[in-house]
């Protein structure tokens, strides 16, 4: 298990964050921070602005209030973007047809590429991201023909495949089976104690809190709790959920 951050700077602040589509509030006063190491599940229903604070987060919009620094940088003067993977919601749904292999797909997390010795180095960066996501046998493959959960695990390589300290996850497991998502969350825990990432997963689906995830954001337009899951398994939002009728598994072994 990666060490414990508490006293550690923060990798990502998020301060005072507020946000509005016209005249409906998205977000009000968000703040908390992730540190280097954590694996943070970002839990709320749909609607709740979780998307839309990770865009934030990662400078794809613009708040009307607050603050997103970057190892103490405002994000709007962060020049080291590879030090962040994103994957979107919905990206692992391919067309059977898109005409291209999975090393191509990952490779596409790359900079532009130069011949020689860089094309080389490039090359072994794909197969590593791949063995890291246990997708190496089929390099070579259309990446149309794979199922989601190799789809997945394709996006995963390109999302890791330029080596950043921290990935963010949108609804990953939207779409797959309970089998397929043990799977998946045992590779990213793999990641995050074995690789040293950190892992920022977005959800509404509250079964997904497994036994990777150690801290926990509960947001519905305002952050109603942020802290360790153990902690919030007490909490009044966590009884809410529960009263709400909400599905909670823990998959904590």
């Amino acid at each position: 298990m990666a060490s414990e951050n508490v006293d550690k700077d923060p990798l990502i602040e998020i301060r005072d964050i507020h946000f509005r589509y016209g005249r409906y509030t998205v977000l009000s006063g968000i703040t908390f921070s992730i540190h280097s190491g954590d694996f943070l599940a970002v839990i709320g229903p749909n609607g709740s602005g979780k998307t839309t604070l990770i865009r934030i987060i990662l400078g794809l919009i613009k708040p009307d209030g607050g603050k997103i620094l970057i190892q103490g940088i405002p994000v709007q003067d962060f020049s080291h973007p590879s030090m962040i993977g994103y994957i979107p919601q919905k990206a692992a749904f391919f067309d059977p047809f898109f005409p291209a292999s999975v090393k191509e797909v990952v490779a596409m997390g790359l900079e532009a590429l130069r011949p020689g010795k860089a094309r080389r180095s490039a090359d072994d960066r794909v197969d590593q991201a791949l063995e890291r996501v246990g997708m190496i046998d089929l390099r070579e493959r259309r990446i149309g023909q794979l199922s989601g959960g190799q789809q997945q695990r394709a996006l995963i390589a390109r999302a890791i495949v330029h080596n950043p300290r921290i990935l963010f996850l949108d609804e990953p497991t939207t779409g797959v089976d309970a089998d397929t998502q043990d799977r998946f969350f045992e590779m990213l825990g793999d990641l995050n104690e074995n690789a040293g990432i950190t892992i920022v997963l977005i959800t509404h689906e509250t079964g997904i809190i497994d036994r990777h995830v150690r801290q926990v954001a509960c947001l519905n337009r305002r952050l109603f709790y942020h802290g360790t899951h153990e902690e919030f398994c007490r909490t009044s939002a966590f009884k809410k959920m529960l009263e709400e009728g909400h599905h909670v598994i823990h998959h904590r072994h």
